[in-house]
């Protein structure tokens, strides 16, 4: 593991190394008082700390709960006590939220901090937990079926609900992870990804097939993408594979990529479609065809594609990776005909399928129907076989009796000179019912005007249709996104609803 610190500072460990001092962790949880099944939540940024702290838990047979240094205080405090988590890895800043809401938190019987601290009797740092410990690690005998990782995913509606996985899932990660780089590993292969290890994208599409095939990993993040420093470090790392998400992507088309300083032989990318142009950059600036895939925190790395193995068609999911049965459904939940739009479905059981809702039986029967779990997603398979994403369930635009997905319309936003990133609602109209509305940042140099929506208007009603053409426009500085660069329309439609009612500021977000 090459472990980049935010000093710059360089520190690489073999796997010898990292199977020693996880031993000596798992030992020193032990001693803290952990016991099977308990959860030892790891709220940290990418990083030797972060990963000694996973491996550790699964050689304990205690459960990974990963979340975001990005959570405030509301949100971390929700996920700790809903998931009873009994011991959190942190830093100084996780430490003194973790403290602030021990009274919230009965299960709590130690904090783990990377650095030396004196705040609290029940805080311990990673190098005194470590000092005392074996090196000699009797693993837990766990099962593929045993609870490995509860990871904490967000719908429209509700709280959040953690989805449990087994130890099983890293194998049913495999096929849509090697095929997604051509056939991984090859000799020299070296990973890394922008996306969090708290999410995953960044644990099961980068960090642990990675470490399945014994191929090294780089642990090296920043808040916020940053163009430069994300090139820099992979052109010194010497970087060959990575995961960047489409809107980290988009970023570095932006900023004029420096395809000469990298020298990546893979890039995957799932979460938005990409489309025609921006695949058409890749392969011209930075020499790779991304490799497009597609899953969720329920059922992770089933479709995608293997540009090695079938052609790769723009705009296109791919197909489903061997191992899943992948369907599209109508919905009364039959199977949809070639180019029929309907929902994403796969048959259970699966071994990238998760065990279910943390405590939350309800929401889990609530998401299968019969043996298919339903993803809420939808698409269209054509009659290749090919899946063509068309947007959530709850993101589908019902406009004058047209049903319009956004995605579409967002790929052809993002073709037009002017556009850097777009995101695409439905918005109440009292006509049509909804109509389209788009949330633009433009690129720079680029300014906001009458003639300027027109423009953009003309050019979506000429790439895709008539009726799907955005009807309001807002200019905006950012987009809401997840810490994986995934566009949050759901946050855009609650703000919209928010300005209906008066409670928003005209120009947000």
């Amino acid at each position: 593991m090459v472990d980049v610190k935010s000093s710059g500072e360089v520190n690489r460990y073999t796997f010898g190394e990292l199977s020693r001092l996880s031993n000596r962790l798992g030992n020193a949880f032990r001693t803290l008082g952990l016991a099977r099944g308990d959860r030892v939540a790891i709220v940290l940024p990418q990083g030797i700390h972060t990963a000694l702290a996973h491996l550790a838990a699964y050689k304990t047979g205690c459960i990974a709960l990963p979340l975001s240094v990005l959570f405030g205080p509301d949100a971390l405090t929700y996920r700790l006590s809903d998931s009873g988590a009994a011991v959190v890895c942190t830093n100084p800043a996780g430490l003194d939220m973790v403290l602030a809401a021990a009274d919230d938190l009965p299960n709590l019987k130690s904090v783990v901090v990377t650095e030396p601290v004196t705040a609290d009797r029940r805080a311990i740092s990673f190098d005194e937990a470590l000092a005392g410990a074996s090196e000699d690690l009797d693993p837990a005998p766990t099962s593929a079926e045993d609870p490995a990782l509860l990871i904490y995913t967000s719908g429209t509606t509700g709280p959040p609900k953690g989805a449990l996985h087994a130890h099983r899932s890293l194998y049913g990660h495999l096929p849509g992870f090697e095929l997604s780089h051509d056939f991984f590993p090859h000799e020299g292969d070296l990973f890394w990804t922008p996306a969090d290890w708290a999410w995953i994208g960044g644990l099961m599409d980068a960090l642990l097939p990675s470490w399945h095939h014994g191929i090294p990993v780089v642990g090296a993040s920043r808040q916020g993408f940053d163009v430069d420093w994300a090139i820099d470090l992979m052109a010194q790392q010497r970087v060959r594979n990575s995961f960047i998400p489409p809107t980290a992507l988009k970023l570095m088309r932006q900023s004029n990529a420096r395809a000469a300083d990298v020298h990546l032989r893979t890039v995957g990318s799932g979460g938005e479609s990409l489309g025609d142009e921006m695949l058409a950059w890749a392969r011209e600036v930075l020499n790779v065809t991304v490799n497009e895939f597609y899953g969720q925190t329920e059922a992770n790395y089933i479709v995608g594609n293997c540009s090695e193995a079938w052609p790769v068609q723009a705009g296109s999911m791919g197909r489903p990776y061997p191992g899943h049965e992948v369907e599209v459904h109508t919905d009364d939940g039959e199977p949809a005909p070639a180019g029929t739009a309907g929902e994403i479905v796969v048959r259970s059981p699966d071994p990238v399928m998760f065990l279910g809702y943390w405590n939350n039986p309800e929401a889990t029967a609530e998401k299968f129907r019969g043996d298919w779990l339903r993803t809420g997603d939808r698409a269209r398979r054509d009659e290749d076989g090919y899946l063509w994403f068309e947007g959530r369930t709850d993101d589908v635009i019902s406009s004058a009796g047209y049903r319009i997905g956004p995605a579409e319309i967002e790929a052809a936003l993002i073709r037009h000179d002017a556009v850097a990133l777009a995101a695409v609602i439905g918005v109440p109209d009292e006509v049509r019912g909804q109509v389209v509305k788009a949330f633009i940042k433009l690129r720079d140099g680029a300014e906001p005007s009458e003639n300027l929506e027109r423009s953009i208007r003309a050019h979506v009603r000429e790439r895709v249709a008539a009726y799907q053409y955005p009807k309001i426009i807002e200019f905006v500085d950012h987009l809401p996104t997840t810490t994986t660069g995934k566009i949050q329309r759901n946050e855009l439609r609650a703000r919209e609803q928010r300005r209906d009612r008066g409670s928003d500021e005209p120009g947000m977000p």
